[in-house]
Protein backbone atom coordinates (compact mmCIF):
# COMPACT_ATOMS: atom_id res chain seq x y z
CA UNK A 1 0.00 0.00 0.00
CA UNK A 2 1.35 3.60 -0.80
CA UNK A 3 2.19 6.18 1.73
CA UNK A 4 -0.79 7.61 3.59
CA UNK A 5 -1.01 11.17 1.56
CA UNK A 6 -2.07 13.99 4.53
CA UNK A 7 -4.68 16.44 4.00
CA UNK A 8 -6.55 19.24 5.93
CA UNK A 9 -10.43 18.40 4.13
CA UNK A 10 -11.56 15.59 2.33
CA UNK A 11 -14.97 15.56 0.72
CA UNK A 12 -17.04 12.38 -0.45
CA UNK A 13 -20.13 11.32 -1.53
CA UNK A 14 -22.93 9.15 -2.85
CA UNK A 15 -21.52 6.26 -1.57
CA UNK A 16 -24.62 4.23 -1.91
CA UNK A 17 -23.98 2.07 1.09
CA UNK A 18 -26.81 -0.66 0.75
CA UNK A 19 -26.93 -0.69 -2.99
CA UNK A 20 -25.72 -3.66 -5.25
CA UNK A 21 -23.36 -0.68 -6.97
CA UNK A 22 -22.08 0.85 -4.01
CA UNK A 23 -17.63 0.55 -4.30
CA UNK A 24 -17.42 0.41 -0.47
CA UNK A 25 -14.33 -1.73 -0.56
CA UNK A 26 -13.01 0.99 -2.58
CA UNK A 27 -13.98 3.79 -0.65
CA UNK A 28 -12.70 2.18 2.83
CA UNK A 29 -9.33 1.60 1.00
CA UNK A 30 -9.39 5.47 0.18
CA UNK A 31 -10.27 6.71 3.62
CA UNK A 32 -7.35 4.30 4.96
CA UNK A 33 -4.62 5.85 2.37
CA UNK A 34 -5.06 9.00 3.91
CA UNK A 35 -5.11 11.48 6.90
CA UNK A 36 -7.42 14.78 7.37
CA UNK A 37 -8.46 17.21 9.99
CA UNK A 38 -12.38 17.23 8.31
CA UNK A 39 -14.17 15.19 6.40
CA UNK A 40 -16.98 15.72 5.36
CA UNK A 41 -19.76 13.16 3.84
CA UNK A 42 -21.71 15.57 1.27
CA UNK A 43 -25.25 13.32 1.21
CA UNK A 44 -26.27 9.72 -0.06
CA UNK A 45 -23.61 7.92 2.12
CA UNK A 46 -26.65 5.32 2.95
CA UNK A 47 -29.07 4.29 0.21
CA UNK A 48 -32.39 4.36 2.08
CA UNK A 49 -34.75 3.64 -1.30
CA UNK A 50 -32.50 0.99 -2.03
CA UNK A 51 -32.50 -0.63 1.68
CA UNK A 52 -36.43 0.26 1.65
CA UNK A 53 -36.60 -1.75 -1.40
CA UNK A 54 -34.76 -5.04 -0.69
CA UNK A 55 -31.47 -3.93 -0.81
CA UNK A 56 -28.83 -5.33 1.49
CA UNK A 57 -26.60 -3.99 4.58
CA UNK A 58 -23.14 -5.92 4.29
CA UNK A 59 -20.15 -6.64 6.35
CA UNK A 60 -18.15 -3.81 3.91
CA UNK A 61 -20.48 -1.02 4.32
CA UNK A 62 -20.45 -2.03 7.96
CA UNK A 63 -16.37 -1.47 7.56
CA UNK A 64 -16.73 2.27 6.00
CA UNK A 65 -17.95 3.13 9.36
CA UNK A 66 -15.73 1.80 10.81
CA UNK A 67 -13.06 3.39 9.44
CA UNK A 68 -14.47 6.35 10.14
CA UNK A 69 -15.00 5.78 13.45
CA UNK A 70 -10.96 5.18 13.49
CA UNK A 71 -9.94 8.13 11.92
CA UNK A 72 -12.17 10.10 14.60
CA UNK A 73 -10.51 8.22 17.68
CA UNK A 74 -6.91 7.63 15.89
CA UNK A 75 -6.74 10.88 14.05
CA UNK A 76 -9.14 13.40 15.60
CA UNK A 77 -10.90 14.14 12.22
CA UNK A 78 -13.41 16.07 12.73
CA UNK A 79 -16.61 14.48 10.82
CA UNK A 80 -19.78 16.17 9.22
CA UNK A 81 -22.34 14.13 7.54
CA UNK A 82 -24.71 15.90 5.54
CA UNK A 83 -27.76 14.56 4.18
CA UNK A 84 -28.39 13.80 0.94
CA UNK A 85 -31.62 12.41 -1.19
CA UNK A 86 -31.22 8.71 -0.88
CA UNK A 87 -30.67 9.07 2.83
CA UNK A 88 -33.26 11.55 4.03
CA UNK A 89 -34.14 9.54 6.65
CA UNK A 90 -32.13 11.39 8.55
CA UNK A 91 -34.63 14.61 8.25
CA UNK A 92 -35.59 12.44 11.57
CA UNK A 93 -32.91 14.01 13.54
CA UNK A 94 -31.30 16.63 12.05
CA UNK A 95 -29.23 18.51 13.59
CA UNK A 96 -27.21 15.71 15.68
CA UNK A 97 -23.83 16.03 17.09
CA UNK A 98 -21.65 13.65 18.96
CA UNK A 99 -19.29 16.05 21.17
CA UNK A 100 -17.36 18.23 18.52
CA UNK A 101 -16.32 14.94 16.54
CA UNK A 102 -19.35 14.28 14.61
CA UNK A 103 -22.12 16.16 13.21
CA UNK A 104 -25.11 15.18 10.84
CA UNK A 105 -26.64 18.69 9.15
CA UNK A 106 -27.75 19.60 5.83
CA UNK A 107 -24.79 22.06 5.01
CA UNK A 108 -21.90 23.67 5.99
CA UNK A 109 -19.80 26.75 5.11
CA UNK A 110 -16.32 25.73 4.94
CA UNK A 111 -13.46 28.48 5.11
CA UNK A 112 -10.62 27.46 2.79
CA UNK A 113 -7.58 29.76 3.06
CA UNK A 114 -8.93 33.42 2.23
CA UNK A 115 -12.28 31.95 0.78
CA UNK A 116 -15.40 30.49 1.97
CA UNK A 117 -17.40 27.75 0.54
CA UNK A 118 -20.88 26.32 0.71
CA UNK A 119 -21.20 22.74 0.61
CA UNK A 120 -24.65 20.91 0.20
CA UNK A 121 -25.68 17.90 -1.45
CA UNK A 122 -27.32 19.72 -4.30
CA UNK A 123 -30.59 17.82 -4.69
CA UNK A 124 -32.56 20.78 -3.46
CA UNK A 125 -32.37 21.92 -6.84
CA UNK A 126 -33.44 18.86 -8.69
CA UNK A 127 -37.40 19.28 -9.27
CA UNK A 128 -37.39 15.46 -10.08
CA UNK A 129 -36.03 14.30 -6.54
CA UNK A 130 -38.00 17.75 -4.49
CA UNK A 131 -41.27 18.00 -6.53
CA UNK A 132 -41.86 13.79 -8.02
CA UNK A 133 -40.05 11.37 -5.64
CA UNK A 134 -42.64 8.83 -7.58
CA UNK A 135 -40.56 9.06 -10.77
CA UNK A 136 -37.19 9.60 -9.12
CA UNK A 137 -37.64 5.83 -7.65
CA UNK A 138 -38.80 4.68 -11.18
CA UNK A 139 -35.50 6.69 -12.38
CA UNK A 140 -33.74 4.48 -9.44
CA UNK A 141 -34.93 1.65 -10.19
CA UNK A 142 -33.66 1.76 -13.92
CA UNK A 143 -29.80 3.15 -13.06
CA UNK A 144 -29.97 0.03 -10.46
CA UNK A 145 -30.71 -2.23 -13.86
CA UNK A 146 -28.48 -0.23 -15.95
CA UNK A 147 -25.44 -0.99 -13.46
CA UNK A 148 -26.16 -4.51 -12.75
CA UNK A 149 -25.92 -4.64 -16.75
CA UNK A 150 -22.80 -2.57 -16.41
CA UNK A 151 -20.86 -4.76 -14.04
CA UNK A 152 -21.51 -8.12 -16.55
CA UNK A 153 -20.22 -6.21 -19.44
CA UNK A 154 -17.11 -4.86 -17.67
CA UNK A 155 -16.11 -7.89 -16.00
CA UNK A 156 -16.20 -9.26 -19.85
CA UNK A 157 -14.08 -5.87 -20.60
CA UNK A 158 -11.84 -7.22 -17.75
CA UNK A 159 -11.36 -10.56 -19.19
CA UNK A 160 -10.12 -9.32 -22.39
CA UNK A 161 -7.78 -6.62 -20.79
CA UNK A 162 -9.89 -3.48 -22.12
CA UNK A 163 -10.33 -0.64 -19.82
CA UNK A 164 -13.68 -0.21 -17.64
CA UNK A 165 -16.46 1.49 -19.49
CA UNK A 166 -19.72 3.21 -18.16
CA UNK A 167 -23.08 3.36 -19.57
CA UNK A 168 -24.99 5.21 -17.77
CA UNK A 169 -22.23 8.09 -17.97
CA UNK A 170 -22.09 7.54 -21.74
CA UNK A 171 -25.66 8.07 -22.03
CA UNK A 172 -26.09 10.86 -19.75
CA UNK A 173 -23.20 12.96 -22.11
CA UNK A 174 -25.11 12.10 -25.37
CA UNK A 175 -28.64 13.16 -24.13
CA UNK A 176 -29.36 16.41 -24.85
CA UNK A 177 -32.09 16.65 -21.92
CA UNK A 178 -29.46 15.06 -19.71
CA UNK A 179 -27.24 17.47 -20.44
CA UNK A 180 -28.88 20.70 -20.22
CA UNK A 181 -30.28 19.53 -17.02
CA UNK A 182 -26.56 19.19 -15.55
CA UNK A 183 -25.68 22.76 -16.71
CA UNK A 184 -29.24 24.50 -14.93
CA UNK A 185 -28.49 22.05 -11.41
CA UNK A 186 -24.72 23.87 -11.61
CA UNK A 187 -26.40 27.15 -12.65
CA UNK A 188 -28.76 26.96 -9.80
CA UNK A 189 -26.21 26.22 -7.37
CA UNK A 190 -24.02 28.83 -8.66
CA UNK A 191 -26.68 31.19 -7.93
CA UNK A 192 -26.61 29.55 -4.22
CA UNK A 193 -23.31 30.38 -3.64
CA UNK A 194 -23.53 33.93 -4.84
CA UNK A 195 -26.93 34.47 -2.17
CA UNK A 196 -24.88 32.72 0.23
CA UNK A 197 -21.80 35.29 -0.66
CA UNK A 198 -19.51 32.38 -0.74
CA UNK A 199 -16.55 32.23 -3.44
CA UNK A 200 -17.25 28.59 -4.62
CA UNK A 201 -19.43 25.85 -4.08
CA UNK A 202 -19.06 22.27 -3.53
CA UNK A 203 -21.66 19.20 -4.16
CA UNK A 204 -22.37 15.91 -4.92
CA UNK A 205 -25.71 13.79 -6.55
CA UNK A 206 -25.70 14.39 -10.15
CA UNK A 207 -22.37 12.05 -10.24
CA UNK A 208 -20.18 13.90 -12.40
CA UNK A 209 -17.19 14.95 -10.63
CA UNK A 210 -15.79 18.33 -12.19
CA UNK A 211 -14.24 21.25 -10.86
CA UNK A 212 -13.92 24.74 -12.41
CA UNK A 213 -14.89 28.36 -12.78
CA UNK A 214 -18.48 29.61 -13.17
CA UNK A 215 -19.38 32.75 -13.33
CA UNK A 216 -16.41 33.86 -10.95
CA UNK A 217 -17.41 30.76 -8.81
CA UNK A 218 -15.96 27.72 -8.10
CA UNK A 219 -18.31 25.03 -9.08
CA UNK A 220 -17.12 21.51 -7.64
CA UNK A 221 -18.43 18.29 -7.30
CA UNK A 222 -17.08 15.58 -5.78
CA UNK A 223 -18.56 12.69 -8.23
CA UNK A 224 -19.39 9.43 -6.53
CA UNK A 225 -18.23 5.64 -5.08
CA UNK A 226 -20.97 3.95 -7.62
CA UNK A 227 -18.61 4.59 -10.88
CA UNK A 228 -16.54 7.59 -10.79
CA UNK A 229 -14.55 6.53 -7.52
CA UNK A 230 -13.17 10.27 -6.52
CA UNK A 231 -13.26 12.58 -3.83
CA UNK A 232 -12.29 15.92 -3.08
CA UNK A 233 -9.11 16.87 -1.25
CA UNK A 234 -7.97 20.81 0.42
CA UNK A 235 -4.35 21.08 1.08
CA UNK A 236 -2.67 23.03 4.24
CA UNK A 237 -2.55 25.92 1.94
CA UNK A 238 -6.38 25.80 0.88
CA UNK A 239 -5.34 23.72 -2.39
CA UNK A 240 -8.28 22.13 -4.17
CA UNK A 241 -7.32 18.46 -6.45
CA UNK A 242 -10.06 16.21 -7.50
CA UNK A 243 -8.66 12.80 -7.17
CA UNK A 244 -9.69 9.44 -9.04
CA UNK A 245 -9.10 6.59 -6.71
CA UNK A 246 -8.57 4.36 -10.44
CA UNK A 247 -5.77 6.88 -10.86
CA UNK A 248 -3.93 7.03 -8.21
CA UNK A 249 -4.11 3.66 -6.76
CA UNK A 250 -3.06 0.42 -7.76
CA UNK A 251 -4.74 -1.72 -4.67
CA UNK A 252 -5.32 -5.41 -4.92
CA UNK A 253 -8.54 -5.49 -2.56
CA UNK A 254 -8.40 -8.49 -0.02
CA UNK A 255 -10.24 -9.27 3.09
CA UNK A 256 -7.38 -8.60 5.07
CA UNK A 257 -7.68 -4.70 4.16
CA UNK A 258 -11.16 -4.68 4.82
CA UNK A 259 -10.92 -5.88 8.62
CA UNK A 260 -14.02 -8.40 9.77
CA UNK A 261 -16.23 -7.93 12.23
CA UNK A 262 -17.95 -10.70 14.41
CA UNK A 263 -21.52 -11.73 13.45
CA UNK A 264 -22.97 -10.26 16.32
CA UNK A 265 -21.80 -6.60 15.97
CA UNK A 266 -22.67 -7.26 12.35
CA UNK A 267 -26.22 -8.35 12.41
CA UNK A 268 -26.77 -5.16 15.22
CA UNK A 269 -25.19 -2.72 13.12
CA UNK A 270 -27.31 -4.23 10.38
CA UNK A 271 -30.57 -3.73 12.28
CA UNK A 272 -29.85 -0.28 13.53
CA UNK A 273 -29.60 1.11 9.69
CA UNK A 274 -32.45 -1.47 7.76
CA UNK A 275 -34.85 0.05 11.05
CA UNK A 276 -33.99 3.64 10.20
CA UNK A 277 -34.06 3.50 6.79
Amino acid sequence: MKAVKQYKTVIISDVHLGSEGSKAKEVTLFLKSVTCETLIMNGDIIDGWQLKKGGSWKKKHTAFFRTILKMIENQHTKVVYLRGNHDDFLDQIIPFSLGKSFTIQRDIILKSGKKNFLITHGDIFDSVTSNMKWLAYLGDVGYTILLSFNKLYNQYRSWRGMEYYSFSQRIKQRVKEAVNYVSDFEEKLVELAKANHCDGIICGHIHKPDMRKIDDITYMNSGDWVESLTALVEDHKGNWELLYFLNENHFDLEDEDLEEIDDEAFTNAKGVFMSVA
